[in-house]
């Protein structure tokens, strides 16, 4: 009797499991979304702004340094643009009269005009050889380090230096090139490459691609590589020829990377000030005259310090829309391949 009191099972209480095992005490475990919702521990999300926390005292340094040297000067070229000032004299505020001043001044229209053709023009050609050369540099073959390595010797070299470089190749009178083309019999005589205004910028563009064209065929290279060789393969299977399979393959696949790249070859084409002040200063007959070399003309020779920040404010809204143009069209590209 005593051992069966001693099994005998209390009401209310769980079966008994094991040999002379007690009923356990313990509370069932809630999962989450049942009962009571979960505490967090306690310095979790002192530990979890703690990181973001050093990051922000990390960046601050950097982030000042920028807003000191991009910021300030951009705010101080929209607050001169609005007053009539001078090096010597103080300013005085005229609100809209530069505005309207910069609006129809015909030697602003016909610079602006002119670097935007400029940008636009030799950044394709400068696109178009880059892909080029990529493509070549892309492919196996002995001494392929050493072509990479010369391609970019171009762009190594001092703007100046190129600019030096190119007046004396396209001097009128002693040139390299008047040399050869009249060796060859393709001109009568020497041609003024740097004083004929049909010839002048075209001449600055011919010198402009020749030492940036190595930086797009960097980015486009780089941009290959992230093309997974198992497409190409496969094109090459299903029997598409070598452009059909660059057309169809290769370059949607780089084409947001060329497209950033592009953008920022216009960009710095359109602030574009050494190569013209070198080899032309702006001349013959203001065919060659830039927004940037009209600016500085304008500010330093003169003197009009007001006007000049208005030439350099309507430059840099130029080149606002522009970035927001590739952005906008960027964005709408995502678009269509996520949708």
């Amino acid at each position: 009797m005593g051992h069966l009191a001693f099994f005998h099972r209390t009401p209310g209480h769980p079966p008994l499991r094991g040999k002379h095992r007690a009923p356990s005490l313990e509370r069932p475990r809630l999962t989450p979304g049942e009962g009571a919702p979960r505490r967090r521990a306690p310095g979790r999300e002192s530990s979890s702004a703690g990181p973001r926390l050093v990051g922000i005292v990390l960046l601050a340094p950097a982030l000042a340094a920028v807003l000191a040297v991009s910021l300030y000067p951009v705010l101080r070229t929209l607050w001169l643009s609005l007053h009539d000032a001078g090096f010597a004299t103080g300013s005085r505020f005229t609100g809209t009269a530069n505005p309207s001043r910069l609006l129809g001044d015909d030697l602003f229209w016909n610079a602006w005009w002119r670097t935007v053709a400029f940008a636009f023009g030799t950044t394709l050609v400068e696109t178009a050889l880059g892909i080029g050369f990529a493509l070549v540099l892309h492919q196996s073959f002995r001494g392929r380090g050493w072509a990479r390595a010369a391609v970019l010797i171009p762009w190594a070299i001092p703007t100046v230096v190129t600019s030096r470089m190119f007046g004396w190749i396209f001097d009128g009178q002693s040139g390299v090139a008047n040399y050869l083309l009249t060796r060859l019999h393709l001109t009568d005589g020497y041609i003024n490459f740097l004083g004929d205004p049909h010839t002048a910028l075209p001449t600055i563009g011919l010198a402009d691609v020749w030492k940036t064209t190595p930086f797009m065929a960097l980015l486009v290279l780089a941009a290959l590589q992230t093309v997974p060789r198992e497409l190409g393969e496969s094109a090459k299977i299903d029997g598409a020829s070598p452009w059909c399979t660059f057309r169809c393959v290769t370059l949607p696949v780089i084409a947001p990377a060329l497209l950033i790249a592009a953008l920022i070859r216009v960009l710095d084409a359109f602030r574009v000030f050494d190569l013209p002040y070198v080899l032309t200063g702006g001349g013959p007959a203001d065919s060659t005259e830039t927004l940037s070399t009209f600016g500085y003309k304008t500010l330093f020779s003169g003197l009009e310090l007001g006007y000049g920040s208005m030439i350099a404010t309507a430059a840099f809204v130029t080149e606002v829309l522009i970035a927001a143009g590739f952005a906008y069209y960027l964005s709408r590209r995502y678009r269509a391949l996520e949708g």
